[in-house]
């Protein structure tokens, strides 16, 4: 089973929101630019903080920082428990004005983050916060921050999207940089023996999955709903976009009455992707698809040579606990048999597992990150049924069948087998390269965005308040 977690089911796209205000604008970095009449103002103001609200204590290219920007984020932080090490009062402007420059060289460079992504965002820290104990509902999140749920959602949109650019721009600013086995070796050979990283326990784990089967009515019904929207559809009694924002099961594009933005195949469910590049007529609905998530209807939106941004609405068929005993079942006789030596457990993925991602690999989950595939994952990595049952597991036990929902969002029924457990211990070149060579990465990669932001501070227009000129910051040159 491939891992690849907080992936929309269908866009492979999605990512994890935290509060942050930061606002996107223009900047001049060809050299000092005026300042305008009411920046000029406010800034004659400093030292007279009762005559003005609020007040400019940066300016980066044509960008003001205010003072209640960086009140509001000491008071998220403070919120959150976060410990600074230093000044916030001299971190946090200087933390908002390096977001600025990424957010500039962004907006050159034509990144784009789309609607979808940032609706999935969005959703994603409304519902965390509403899950806390002192939140518990959206009335109390109103409440809470004084805001209605449409404020709050315009509000968390532009943070949201402003940070996924600041992630992309920086991503594409280190995309080569690479470090060799022997740079690996070399900077390890001269850390300290007490300052070589500790390696958390790590397991390798093989799964074998049967999915139950949906009754033949559950298909129709789903079908028969899908019809009858498009019925709908094409009379003219409600519009596509309407019918996915109250039904589709696809969380991430929902809320966007159901559009994918622009896409190639490859970035879809084959099924999916063979229906949707076939419509020509932005007026005709498709026929019903089945795909590995579910049941589909598809309306075409657009399309721009290989790419294609259509809507569609997805239902997922219901899973009948009889089902679910009846492969459990089916696990248990077959987890048995291997423990009777009748075949071994990787032999028996090949030919009954229905997981297509790891039935050709012995069962092997694979753990897929940004800078590896790799067969070990930390506990917190692995899916949360998957850790919950191997956490009590010993090497080569195999476990009683459990339920868990796949990578594609279905219900399947499972039985793992512990291959590996490394408990936690300090970092060795011989059995930890991949996490050694990740650590020194990283540290590249720090250095290149440093570096990054000292000449891009050269180039840019910044006038920062005298008050903080004694402060320590993390980047040279921003007083001139």
């Amino acid at each position: 089973m491939k891992i690849n977690k907080g992936k929309s089911i269908v866009l492979f796209a999605g990512t994890v929101l935290t509060a942050m205000g930061l606002r996107a604008g223009a900047f001049r970095t060809s050299g000092p630019v005026a300042l305008t009449d009411t920046v000029k103002t406010e800034f004659a103001a400093v030292d007279k903080p009762n005559s003005v609200v609020d007040e400019v204590i940066w300016v980066v290219g044509d960008e003001p920082i205010l003072k209640s920007e960086v009140e509001i984020m000491k008071l998220q932080g403070e919120a959150e428990g976060m410990k600074w090490d230093g000044d916030p009062e001299c971190i946090l402007p200087e933390q908002i004005a390096v977001q600025k420059l990424f957010l500039h060289q962004a907006a050159i460079d034509s990144i784009e983050v789309t609607e979808s992504e940032i609706a999935q965002g969005v959703d994603q820290q409304i519902n965390y916060w509403i899950s806390l104990p002192q939140i518990g509902s959206k009335e109390k999140l109103e409440e809470f921050q004084n805001k209605s749920m449409t404020q709050i959602r315009q509000d968390l949109h532009d943070d949201y999207k402003n940070r996924q650019l600041v992630q992309k721009m920086q991503e594409k600013l280190v995309s080569d940089v690479k470090v060799s086995p022997a740079e690996v070796r070399e900077y390890f050979k001269k850390l300290p023996v007490d300052s070589i990283p500790m390696i958390p326990t790590t397991v390798e784990v093989e799964i074998l999955t049967q999915t139950p089967k949906v009754e033949p009515e559950e298909v129709n019904r789903i079908k028969n709903q899908l019809r009858d929207y498009t019925d709908r559809i094409t009379k003219g009694e409600t519009s596509f976009a309407t019918l996915a924002r109250l039904y589709s099961e696809d969380p991430g594009s929902a809320r966007q009455g159901g559009e994918l933005g622009y896409m190639g195949r490859g970035m879809l469910d084959p099924a999916f992707a063979a229906a949707a590049f076939n419509l020509t007529d932005p007026k005709k609905v498709s026929k019903v698809v089945e795909s590995e998530f579910g049941y589909h209807i598809i309306q075409l939106i657009d399309r721009r040579g290989d790419k294609v941004n259509v809507r569609h609405i997805l239902l997922k068929p219901n899973v009948s606990l009889a089902s679910i005993d009846a492969a459990k079942e089916r696990l248990d006789s077959i987890g048995k048999d291997i423990r009777n030596g009748k075949f071994t457990f990787e032999d028996a993925t090949a030919y009954l597992s229905d997981d297509k991602d790891t039935k050709n690999n012995h069962g092997l989950m694979v753990n897929s990150t940004e800078n590896a595939r790799t067969s070990r994952f930390k506990m917190k990595d692995l899916p949360t049924e998957v850790a919950r049952v191997v956490d009590t597991m010993k090497v080569d036990e195999i476990s009683q069948p459990f339920q868990m929902v796949n990578a594609r969002g279905k219900v399947v029924c499972a039985v793992v087998k512990l291959k590996a457990r490394v408990p936690e211990h300090r970092a060795t070149i011989t059995e930890d390269f991949q996490a050694m060579r990740d650590i020194v990465t990283a540290k590249r990669r720090k250095e290149v965005l440093h570096d990054w932001v000292v000449k891009k501070v050269k180039e840019t227009y910044v006038r920062i308040n005298p008050r903080y000129r004694n402060c320590k910051f993390q980047y040279e040159g921003w007083f001139k």
